[in-house]
C-alpha cells in the first residue's frame, strides 16, 4: 500500500502536507473534509504495517490517545471503521520544545520551572490514568506563545498492567539515550518515576543550556548516567539556586525509591522552594568531580589513622 501523500485522499480526509517523518510513521497535515477543520493523522510506513507486534503497539499508542482527556496532552479523535491504520489528532498550536531550546539554548530559571510545573501537571494526569509516557523530551513537547505546553507521541507509552510489546524498529531498552532513566538502560519497563527523570533532564537542560550526560556515543551516553553523576547546575550558572539544584538532584537520582514519586511531588517542591532542604556534606560533594576526588583522597589518608586506633582500642581492651 502507497504512503500517502499532499493531495491524496482517504476515508474523510484530505491530505495538505508532511509535519513530520520518523523511521516508522510519517504525520501529516490533513482537512477534516466533514468538518473543514485542519487534524494531523499519524500513519505508519507501509513496509512496516504488515508487522503483528507493531501493529499491536500502534493500536495500543492508539487506544492512549484517544482515552486521554486533558488540555495538556494531545486529543486524538475516535475514528469508527478504517480504510488503513493511522491516529487521527488535534494540530498542536505552537512549536516544538526542542526549538525554543535552539536559540538561546537555555531558558531564564522562572521560565523553565514554569514550563517544568506544567510539564508535571501533564504527566500526573496521565499517570492517573495508568499512563507512562517513556519517551519524554523537548521534541515531544509542544509550548505556544504562552507556555501552555502538550505531550505529543505516545508511540512507546505503556499501560499499567499491560502486557510488553517490543517491535523490531524500536529500542529495547525504549526512550531517547539523552533523556533515558538509568532503569530503562538496564531493561527494565519503568514507571512513573522514569518519566519524573527524563522531566529531570530536560529542566537541567533548559537551565544550563546542556544534557547531564553529552555526548555524541548514545552508549557511552547511557552507561554515564549508571556511573557518573552530572556536573553541578550551579558550576554552569551559578544564578541557578541551591534549592532548584537540590530540586535537579533528587529529579535525576539513579536509584528510583530515591527519586520523586510522583510528577505532583516534583511540582509542588518546584513550587515552594523555599521549603526545600538543601543536603549537606556528602550528598553535595558526590556531585562535583573535583570535590569527589578530594573526597577519595581524605578518605584514603583517614584508613591508616583508623587502623591504629582501632590497634590502640583492642590492645587497652585485652
Amino acid at each position: 500500500m502507497q504512503s500517502a501523500q499532499p493531495g491524496s485522499q482517504f476515508d474523510r480526509y484530505a491530505v495538505k502536507d508532511v509535519i513530520a517523518r520518523s523511521n516508522t510513521s510519517s504525520i501529516l497535515r490533513a482537512t477534516d473534509l466533514l468538518t473543514g477543520h485542519d487534524i494531523a493523522i499519524k500513519m505508519p510506513h507501509p513496509e512496516v504495517e504488515g508487522d503483528l507486534l507493531f501493529y499491536q503497539r500502534f493500536e495500543r499508542e492508539k487506544e492512549i490517545c484517544e482515552a486521554l482527556d486533558h488540555p495538556a496532552v494531545v486529543k486524538a479523535f475516535p475514528e469508527g471503521k478504517r480504510s488503513r491504520m493511522y491516529i487521527a489528532m488535534e494540530v498542536a498550536p505552537g512549536q516544538l520544545l526542542r526549538h525554543v531550546l535552539s536559540d538561546p539554548r537555555k531558558l531564564p530559571a522562572e521560565r523553565a520551572v514554569k514550563i517544568a510545573v506544567a510539564i508535571c501537571e501533564a504527566l500526573d494526569y496521565i499517570h492517573s490514568q495508568g499512563v507512562v509516557h517513556r519517551d519524554l523530551k523537548p521534541e515531544n513537547i509542544m509550548i505556544d506563545g504562552e507556555d501552555r505546553i502538550k505531550l505529543i507521541d505516545f508511540g512507546i507509552a505503556s499501560r499499567t498492567g499491560a502486557r510488553r510489546l517490543t517491535f523490531g524498529k524500536l529500542s529495547n531498552v525504549m526512550g531517547t539515550p539523552d533523556y533515558i532513566a538509568p532503569e530503562q538502560v538496564q531493561g527494565k519497563r519503568g514507571d512513573a518515576r522514569t518519566d519524573v527523570y527524563a522531566l529531570g533532564v530536560i529542566l537541567y537542560e533548559m537551565l544550563t543550556g546542556h544534557t547531564p550526560f553529552p555526548g555524541s556515543d548514545p552508549f557511552v551516553i547511557m552507561n554515564d548516567r549508571l556511573v557518573k553523576d552530572p556536573v553541578p547546575p550551579r558550576e554552569i550558572d551559578p544564578s541557578i539556586t541551591p534549592e532548584l539544584q537540590e530540586i535537579l538532584y533528587r529529579a535525576m537520582e539513579r536509584n528510583p525509591k530515591s527519586r520523586y514519586s510522583s510528577a505532583r511531588e516534583f511540582a509542588d517542591d518546584l513550587l515552594h522552594q523555599d521549603g526545600v532542604r538543601v543536603a549537606v556534606g556528602l550528598r553535595n560533594c558526590e556531585r562535583s568531580p573535583r570535590t569527589k576526588i578530594a573526597l577519595f583522597w581524605g578518605l584514603l589518608a583517614i584508613i591508616p589513622v583508623a587502623v591504629a586506633g582501632l590497634f590502640l582500642f583492642v590492645v587497652r581492651h585485652t
